[in-house]
């Protein structure tokens, strides 16, 4: 089986079907999409890194840790890896309850090439969307941190549109006070405007 070393997005299949991951890593290729392989959930839980990205195609039937056992393991590891449920025609109950417990999707055997792929094309883009959002969040943080008491009342304040010589009157300070600390909250953020400092304080 492959084991992943870097970070960018791949799919990691999960199945005991050696056929199957056989003709899933086949299709991969075909696309030009990394993939990799691993026949148990004990497997994939030794090799797994909060690092990977991309997506996780998961056999929800598999001796030792089943599909479903290893979506509430993931869960708990706060794994961002989309999952998407290979699932039979009787197992369509099971995906189902694993959608409402957060999978990405589920797909019946058989299926076409083209239909998977879709799917894990949509979850992909989903996994690097929620990725930026993850990254934007810490990037925000870390800014904030900067800031000073007064300057986070300030910030609290100005993106809710109040003009300075009403921030002043709130904070029983000057005018002259907040345009200073105003001036500094935009800097330390590195907002060039203030609709883009309210997105800064929404994210956060």
């Amino acid at each position: 089986m492959n084991t992943a070393n870097n970070n960018s997005p791949a799919v990691y299949i999960v199945d005991d079907d050696r056929s199957i991951r056989h003709a899933m890593e086949l299709l991969m290729k075909s696309v030009g999409q990394p993939c990799h392989l691993f026949d148990s959930g004990d497997t994939f839980l030794k090799a797994y890194s909060p690092e990977w990205s991309g997506c996780l195609i998961l056999d929800i039937r598999m001796p030792g840790i089943g599909g479903l056992e290893l979506q509430n393991e993931l869960q708990k590891r706060s794994c961002g890896l989309p999952v998407i449920f290979i699932t039979g025609f009787g197992d369509v109950p099971m995906a189902v309850e694993a959608i409402k417990n957060g999978a990405f999707d589920f797909i019946e055997k058989p299926f076409r090439d083209q239909e998977l792929l879709d799917r894990i094309n949509a979850a992909i883009e989903a996994n690097s969307q929620q990725r930026i959002a993850l990254s934007e969040t810490a990037v925000v943080k870390e800014r904030l941190q900067r800031l000073t008491g007064r300057e986070r009342e300030v910030m609290d304040l100005v993106v809710t549109g109040k003009a300075n010589k009403v921030i002043a009157h709130e904070l029983g300070v000057s005018q002259r006070t907040v345009e200073i600390h105003r001036a500094r909250v935009m800097e330390k953020m590195e907002a060039k405007s203030l609709p883009e400092l309210v997105r800064m304080h929404l994210v956060n």
